[in-house]
């Protein structure tokens, strides 16, 4: 699973998913990639699922990046717990993801399969994606 080594503060607020992706919006390692077409926080749990649902289909032929890291964590109460006592224990690492964020890429497979393999992990995750291409791929 993914998470980060340390952080400076232990608990983070929620805060905003308003408006577009400006980084990590174009495909800059692989040829193909997967692009959020909304708003969401994908777990680390989401990630590992896609990598492995990618890694599986491409028989271990290509290269796969993944350009998304959970960095925040997100805390719980525990069930049936009054309230007050403070903030919850971080439970889970999240990745904030906005529309025209790129998830993940892929290079050293065709097309068809780079397309049914990003297929495979869209399902894996919360939101709605699309298949996007290199800008300069020709095939």
């Amino acid at each position: 699973m993914l998470m980060p080594k340390r952080v400076k503060f232990r608990r983070a607020q929620r805060g905003r998913m308003t408006g577009k992706a400006t980084r990590g919006a174009s495909v800059a390692f692989g040829d193909f990639g997967l692009k959020a077409l909304e708003p969401a926080w994908i777990t680390s749990r989401q990630i590992e699922a896609c990598r492995v649902a990618l890694s599986r289909k491409m028989k271990r032929d290509g290269k796969v990046w993944i350009r998304i890291f959970p960095d925040k964590p997100v805390s719980k109460k525990p069930l049936e717990t009054r309230m007050g006592k403070g903030k919850g224990a971080p439970e889970f690492w999240v990745a904030v993801v906005k529309p025209g964020r790129v998830l993940f890429e892929v290079s050293g497979v065709t097309r068809e399969i780079a397309a049914e393999a990003l297929g495979l992990c869209s399902h894996k995750l919360p939101i709605k994606t699309k298949v996007v291409a290199r800008p300069d791929y020709e095939n």
